[in-house]
């Protein structure tokens, strides 16, 4: 059993879904991968399922019934992953928009002393967007000068999906308190990580637009993030993310 595990959230993904799972295989470093499918109905989850014959022990799948948000799929497999006592979780689409050898790059970054979580940024020194049009990439910068803006995180790509976290900052967390679930959801759980007084740490990378597959981007989820950021910052002031009784988890034999 690796240390880290890799959760990828899945709508129709069967163009990508085999691909990303090898790609994370074949690197140097062993993670362990969990799919979470929100049913499919192209037949990803049955694709997982021949997946796992070969890579037993190593590739997870938890179905569900319906989209259910991707906040929702992730909190699933955060839970998931402290039963078991992973040390290291990580978020990563199955577009390819994340390459996956930058999963070793985020792990060192992780351990730096003080690190809750790195971050896979594109708005760092280093970090770039390919095959963006010029208003996405103005959109998603403006995006993230705004959250900057409302936060005062330190944080230049606070709506990155690409990130590492360690077990001991999601212990601590109140998943019930995170009330986002959909573009939203990755700001609040840096500021909520920020709140805990944790460092995150920016790693550049190259964030590259899907080749395969649907967009699942929606004028909902850009809108629950322009209005969710501050009802979250107004939130903070009332209450933080930690748990009453933060409790180490327990491997589940």
């Amino acid at each position: 059993m690796s240390d880290s595990l890799v959760i990828i959230p899945t709508y129709n993904e069967k163009e990508n879904v085999e691909n990303i799972i090898r790609a994370v295989f074949s690197l140097d470093k062993a993670f362990d991968v969990l799919i979470i499918d929100d049913g499919s109905p192209d037949g990803t989850a049955a694709i997982v399922q021949m997946l796992r014959k070969e890579f037993r022990n190593r590739l997870f799948l938890e179905e569900r019934t319906g989209k259910l948000g991707l906040g929702t799929a992730y909190i699933h497999g955060f839970k998931w992953a402290l039963e078991r006592n992973y040390e290291y979780i990580f978020e990563m689409d199955a577009d390819f928009s994340h390459n996956p050898k930058d999963l070793v790059r985020l792990y060192k970054a992780a351990q730096m002393p003080g690190v809750g979580m790195s971050v896979g940024s594109r708005y760092v020194r280093g970090g770039k967007v390919e095959n963006w049009p010029f208003d996405r990439i103005f959109i998603s910068y403006g995006a993230s000068l705004y959250v900057r803006m409302i936060t005062w995180m330190p944080v230049k790509d606070p709506t990155a999906g690409f990130v590492c976290y360690k077990r001991e900052t999601l212990e601590r967390l109140d998943f019930d308190k995170i009330k986002f679930i959909g573009y939203a959801f990755q700001i609040e759980m840096k500021f909520a990580t920020r709140s805990l007084g944790y460092k995150i740490k920016e790693v550049p990378i190259t964030f590259t637009d899907r080749v395969e597959g649907v967009s699942k981007m929606s004028k909902g989820i850009v809108k629950e993030a322009i209005y969710g950021v501050i009802r979250m910052k107004w939130r903070s002031f009332s209450g933080t993310y930690e748990r009453d009784n933060p409790q180490p988890a327990t491997r589940n034999s």
